[in-house]
């Protein structure tokens, strides 16, 4: 049988060597007040770093480790007023992929942010009315060039105004379903972003266009066609 004494001689030793989560403070600008605080596991790993970016003795930025040097989560505090309002999540290599953001400082996240593997933004979504629900969706080329964005104006989950852009992110085209079903029903096409040239409709909804509407150089009424009977065929012209 093992000695009391050796016993506890050899319980201790254990409980020395039993790995603990620590937290390493440091004052980056030699002010006297410490303003991060990095977090590691019992095996040493680093699992968060907490930073005081302006000194008021709040935490303000938080980055979130996996089993890496590198955060795949940082947590950051805009304006200061103690509560987090933008999140940047990365991939493994360290790369930029999404961020979320309260663009208001209202305590709703109402705006994200997606990027492509050249950390370029492909997709924007925002919430205007802050209802939770996307109502903006905004997309980019491989350049960065803003080349279609789509809306959702009533607020019902349904994307019913389209704006297509061209190279160098001049309006092209609006489209509208404005009976709100779902398909488009109105095209308006322009020149240089504002110059209005056509109008499309498909009044009765059966997603054909059966009503014309041009406009001149100065963007003035020219003629209207229309297509009375649905049948695909214009039928009847007026001028201005």
């Amino acid at each position: 049988m093992m000695p009391a004494l050796l016993r506890t001689t050899l319980l201790l030793v254990m409980l020395c060597n039993v790995a603990q989560a620590t937290v390493v403070e440091l004052d980056s600008d030699f002010d006297g007040k410490s303003d991060q605080w990095h977090h590691k596991n019992e095996n040493g790993e680093l699992e968060k770093t907490e930073f005081d970016r302006n000194g008021d003795g709040k935490i303000d930025q938080i980055e979130f480790y996996d089993k890496g040097n590198k955060p795949s989560r940082v947590n950051l505090d805009r304006n200061f007023d103690g509560t987090f309002d933008q999140i940047q999540y990365y991939s493994q290599d360290f790369l930029l992929t999404k961020i979320e953001k309260d663009s208001q400082f209202s305590g709703k996240i109402d705006w994200h942010e997606f990027y492509d593997t050249n950390s370029k933004v492909s997709r924007l979504e925002i919430d205007q009315n802050g209802n939770g629900k996307i109502d903006v969706f905004q997309y980019f080329s491989n350049n960065g060039k803003l080349f279609k964005i789509e809306f959702d104006t009533t607020h019902d989950g349904k994307v019913d105004r389209w704006e297509n852009f061209g190279e160098n992110e001049n309006l092209l085209s609006v489209t509208f379903d404005t009976n709100s079903d779902g398909n488009p029903d109105q095209w308006q096409y322009f020149k240089n972003s504002t110059l209005l040239e056509k109008v499309e409709h498909d009044s009765n909804y059966d997603g054909k266009v059966d009503r014309w509407e041009y406009f001149n150089e100065s963007g003035n009424f020219e003629k209207i066609e229309l297509d009375r009977n649905h049948d695909g065929k214009v039928d009847l012209v007026k001028k201005e």
